[in-house]
């Protein structure tokens, strides 16, 4: 009878379980796939890469997260404006070139997507890709593909992004911004 009631109790807790991960999916805690910024990173071949780690935060964990800060205002009204961050980490299992060339692939799919490259950069064995998408002279999103020898990292940022965030960014990082007619 003991053993009834307990299966009964762990039957009862696995479908909480899995009612709370069904709302927490629909209510904002993961980055939305459906967002107009979402990058599709498909492409890589899972033959030469290995995930390390991914991480995806939604309008939800965004918004706990800005209130969250009190001493850095740009920070917290960057923070209000994301509907999501995608980050994914591959280590590079097999052939590096191979993985370039996925890489590339992505790109001109995410080119085809109406994602604009804005910076390539090429050198000493890494290439990376910063790419925009515009919806109605707004930017709605902005990814980054990087790739060396050892490792690939995959970002995506959805939002509502101002063009000065971007600027920033690229002064922060000594690369000259390219000129955004919005």
């Amino acid at each position: 009878m003991l053993t009834s009631t307990r299966s009964k109790a762990m039957h009862t807790l696995k479908i909480a379980l899995l009612l709370v991960m069904v709302a927490l999916t629909g209510c904002g805690v993961t980055a939305p796939h459906r967002n107009a910024g979402y990058a599709d990173f498909d492409g890589l071949s899972m033959w030469d890469v290995d995930a390390t780690m991914t991480l995806s935060i939604g309008p939800t964990l965004l918004s706990i997260a800005s209130n969250a800060i009190e001493d850095d205002p740009a920070t917290k009204a960057l923070l209000c404006q994301l509907d999501g961050v995608r980050v994914k980490l591959y280590e590079i299992e097999e052939d590096p070139i191979a993985v370039a060339e996925d890489l590339g692939e992505i790109n001109a799919r995410l080119n085809e997507d109406g994602w604009q490259q804005i910076i390539l950069v090429r050198e000493e064995g890494e290439t990376t890709y910063v790419l925009m998408k515009m919806v109605e002279e707004r930017i709605a999103g902005l990814t980054v593909l990087t790739a060396d020898r050892s490792e690939v990292v995959l970002v995506n940022v959805m939002g509502e992004l101002q063009p000065e965030m971007l600027s920033s960014t690229m002064q922060a990082l000594d690369v000259p911004a390219p000129p955004i007619d919005v």
